[in-house]
């Protein structure tokens, strides 16, 4: 794709290009960069790729959420989302130093599957790119079914990786703690299709939730024929929420008994019946 095509397509994009989907909403804005080096926690990759910055999805707990660049912003994670529109035209200048074997996390601080991806493409088209052009090792972290649109391209890549997150069994902890994320049977289900397409795959429970029953939900992650898993506690102590949220997950939590105890005993659950689990930064690590 030459940048002149690039622009045909983005102008026309503009002509239907949505402001609002339903409480988020939608800005367009032309980023300095969209190849991020990695630090911190995933330092053991060689860049993360945000196409987006914000997210509708707008989980309460959500770390990204403090990352944001004003306070208004953090309390009001999940009613924003600004929209990288030069991403690909930014990515298109790599050409001149591809990519190649590089280790790019997709993505760090937003879900590449936004809602508005049905409509826009822009992780499609950066996936195509990606795999014209540079061939990297990709690891793709969504909590969005939309990922299966895409399958038929991460089947091509030689190294990728579909992480998908599942933090509960529980449609009542889900929508307490994630209310505008798709449910928990839809992300199976996803994953699953993903698993059977031949691409590896990794269900990340990250943090874990409240679980209502461990060794039933064990029994679903095995079903997803997934093979890969990743489990981190949730610290509610840390006082991190975003906004109102705080009470409403704090009574769930308290409602379903769940402490630092049931945490480990339905780790030590996982780790007998799972056949491979991976815990915090290292189970992050790249594939």
């Amino acid at each position: 794709m030459t940048l002149d095509l690039f622009s045909d397509l983005e102008n026309e994009n503009n002509k239907e290009r949505k402001d609002k989907i339903g409480k988020t909403d939608i800005k367009y804005i032309k980023s300095a960069s969209i190849l991020t080096e990695a630090k911190g926690f995933m330092e053991a990759y060689d860049f993360t790729l945000n196409p987006y910055s914000g997210c509708s999805f707008g989980c309460n707990y959500c770390y990204a959420a403090f990352f944001a660049r004003s306070s208004d912003e953090r309390e009001h994670w999940g009613d924003w989302l600004k929209v990288k529109e030069n991403a690909l035209q930014l990515l298109i200048k790599w050409r001149k130093k591809p990519l190649i074997d590089k280790t790019i996390y997709i993505s760090s601080v937003t879900d590449p599957y936004q809602p508005i991806e049905k409509e826009l493409e822009l992780t499609r088209n950066i996936l195509k790119e990606l795999l014209d052009y540079h061939k990297p090792r990709l690891v793709i972290q969504t909590r969005s079914p939309l990922v299966t649109r895409d399958i038929d391209l991460l089947k091509r890549f030689e190294v990728a990786q579909v992480n998908m997150t599942v933090t509960t069994d529980s449609e009542e902890v889900r929508k307490a703690f994630e209310p505008f994320c798709p449910s928990n049977i839809s992300r199976i289900k996803a994953i699953k299709e993903v698993t059977n397409a031949g691409i590896q795959t990794c269900i990340t429970m990250t943090p874990l939730l409240p679980i209502q029953n461990a060794s039933k939900f064990t029994q679903e992650l095995l079903d997803s024929g997934v093979k890969k898993f990743i489990v981190q506690p949730f610290h509610p102590d840390k006082g991190k929420f975003v906004a109102s949220t705080r009470e409403i997950a704090l009574e769930q939590m308290k409602k379903m008994n769940w402490s630092n105890e049931k945490y480990t005993q339905v780790v030590e659950i996982f780790k007998r019946e799972l056949p491979w689990l991976g815990e915090g930064k290292q189970g992050f690590a790249p594939i």
